[in-house]
């Protein structure tokens, strides 16, 4: 039966790659119905997560941590099965560090407040107005909700919602989250050992990149840091956004290479991340494409009970989620992904033919995902290419082992 299925799937997939060839039209955009739709983002603007060591320091009043009325939304957390939700190591964390002013780091401020509620106002156009897809009040078996385990991600969903739903509900809103420990909405050094090992190494080579080492040490000899300390251009990027998102006096040496850091961070991060290593997409975002593909093969399965599907899936994420998803879609734009930034998954139907198809937005911008010809992508092209790189449980598991890496260096 498993051999049965992948030669159907793989004569599919043939028959997309051979319409995509002649060059004729998919299909009938007028034919199309949308029948579900996944989001992933990143949560809104917050203070920077580390202090740089200058004697100057950012003020960061707790004023800017006022909620807007409009964003007021009661919703409750859990873990996945359900129960109590489980205890956030990262938010204890950031507790520890106390910013100039009174702010903890990593707070979602006001600002970031209200750029997840234009985001909700904006998918709220998208799949209430101009779509009528979608209730116009929250409907907990129409939509699917998790995050990450953290404060300002558990908040940038609550505005998010705010704006989508307008303050609007016929049922409660449940937010799931997972254990640190488990968690795949983000690369986690925590459950994979390999993935640990080959960030921790591609870290230290990082900063001695051509190009990368003499930015960073003219950008810290500008600033009057100690070139030994552990500032690099990630910490940097991520103090310089937060003040300017803010409208905060920043150092005046950030403001002048604003545009050199952010070069030079996504390098880092590309460097970190090993762009064209297969594996290492696999180990950082394998199991979330996993959850997205089971997502898609769920709806297009007629046998799934409708009490299993959901309209909408929402996933509160963070930049170093996107940052490998856009590589293994091929999409990534050498940009480092800005606060509250979406990408968005539609999934649609063609009416006649019943053939399904996918459309990629990043940031509300229509993309060409790897392997498709057009932006509205046959489902199977879609899911062959996204293979490379979607990782079950089981494969995860067996990547991230120590007994993998043994395997490797024997050369097996």
């Amino acid at each position: 039966l498993a051999s049965l299925a992948f030669c159907l799937h793989r004569r599919r997939v043939a028959q997309a790659e051979q319409r995509a060839a002649d060059g004729r039209c998919p299909a009938d955009r007028r034919e199309l119905e949308l029948r579900m739709v996944q989001v992933v983002f990143r949560h809104g603007a917050r203070s920077p997560l580390h202090q740089l060591p200058l004697e100057e320091q950012v003020e960061w009043n707790p004023q800017l941590l006022e909620v807007p009325p409009q964003t007021q939304l009661d919703y409750t957390v859990t873990n996945l099965a359900g129960g109590p939700k489980p205890h956030s190591p990262y938010d204890s964390q950031y507790h520890k560090t106390t910013l100039k002013g009174g702010m903890f780091a990593g707070q979602l401020t006001k600002v970031g407040m209200q750029q997840m509620f234009a985001l909700g106002e904006r998918l709220r156009k998208s799949y209430v107005e101009d779509t009528p897809f979608l209730s116009p009040a929250f409907n907990p078996q129409e939509v699917f909700v998790r995050s990450t385990n953290m404060f300002r991600n558990l908040e940038s969903t609550r505005c998010l919602l705010a704006g989508l739903f307008q303050r609007q509900k016929e049922g409660p809103i449940i937010i799931h989250t997972d254990e640190a420990s488990s968690e795949v909405l983000y690369p986690n050094y925590q459950s994979c050992w390999r993935l640990t090992q080959k960030v921790r190494a591609q870290k230290k080579t990082a900063t001695l990149q051509p190009g990368i080492s003499e930015d960073l040490k003219k950008v810290k000899a500008r600033m009057g840091l100690d070139r030994n300390d552990e500032v690099d251009f990630l910490i940097l990027l991520d103090n310089v956004v937060a003040e300017q998102v803010h409208n905060l006096p920043s150092c005046p040496t950030l403001r002048t290479f604003a545009r050199i850091i952010e070069e030079r961070a996504v390098d880092t991060a590309v460097h970190i991340l090993q762009q064209d290593d297969r594996e290492s997409l696999q180990m950082a975002v394998g199991p979330f494409l996993h959850i997205l593909e089971g997502n898609l093969l769920s709806a297009v399965d007629p046998t799934t009970p409708p009490s299993k599907l959901r309209k909408l899936y929402l996933y509160a994420a963070h930049d170093v989620t996107l940052m490998p998803l856009l590589m293994a879609l091929g999409i990534f734009d050498h940009k480092w992904p800005p606060f509250a930034v979406d990408l968005t998954l539609e999934l649609y139907q063609h009416q006649k033919s019943k053939e399904w198809f996918v459309q990629l937005f990043y940031h509300g911008e229509e993309q060409v995902p790897r392997g498709c010809p057009d932006k509205l992508c046959p489902l199977e092209l879609f899911l062959n290419a996204m293979s490379l790189y979607t990782t079950s449980p089981e494969k995860y598991h067996t990547l991230c082992s120590p007994a993998q890496a043994v395997e490797f260096r024997n050369g097996q």
